[in-house]
């Protein structure tokens, strides 16, 4: 009995702190790795980020998705981190650098001018009037100013605009394959809790 109690003593507070481990995983927040540079300069290749799954999506939150069924050329589960431009019912435009949503010019101070500039350009294979044209295959109008968010999705871009693979190229994320909103902790650089954490706060010039 007495080594029975020895042994729980350890065993039962391990139990608790794993199944503890798991709920907060699966419920609350999970730790993701950041694969590649299209964040830059905001987020940087290799970086260890939280992921908040209880937090709202706004215009401006970054968040992690599973670009399996989103993006044609993944073929497995794959978290990709995209900034969310507009979410369901905005209507979505981009010309010479500038994006709107709902006609309104959205502030992209995050990212310099030369990615601002690169907006209308997918992958470095061409640039084009407006977004519509690019995603012409996806059904959207062609030769349109504007492009309307459906419902349950998310229009997102990466902030290296330049290399970033999203919807520009392969259309809308659905809401359903969002994991959560991307938290950088307080002793990242200023820069990086005011783009991350708070630039939705501020989302129109």
């Amino acid at each position: 009995m007495k080594n029975f109690k020895n042994i729980m003593s350890w065993v039962l507070p391990l139990f608790i702190g794993l199944v503890l481990a798991i709920l907060i995983k699966t419920y609350w927040f999970t730790l993701v790795k950041v694969d590649g540079t299209s964040m830059d300069p905001n987020l940087t290749n290799n970086e260890q980020i939280f992921v908040v799954k209880q937090e709202a999506v706004h215009r401006g939150s970054v968040v992690v998705f599973d670009a399996l069924g989103q993006d044609p050329s993944v073929n497995k589960h794959k978290d990709f981190v995209k900034r969310v431009i507009a979410i369901p019912g905005d209507t979505v435009s981009a010309k010479n650098g500038v994006v709107k949503v709902n006609g309104k010019r959205v502030d992209q101070s995050y990212i310099s001018k030369a990615q601002q500039a690169d907006t209308n350009a997918v992958n470095n294979i061409g640039n084009f009037a407006s977004l519509a044209q690019l995603g012409e295959h996806m059904g959207w109008v062609k030769n349109a100013t504007a492009v309307k968010v459906p419902a349950h999705k998310y229009f997102v871009m990466g902030d290296h605009r330049t290399v970033s693979n999203d919807s520009r190229y392969w259309g809308f994320v659905s809401d359903k394959v969002v994991i959560g909103v991307v938290k950088v902790p307080f002793w990242a650089p200023k820069t990086a809790q005011v783009n991350i954490n708070d630039q939705w706060k501020d989302y129109f010039e």
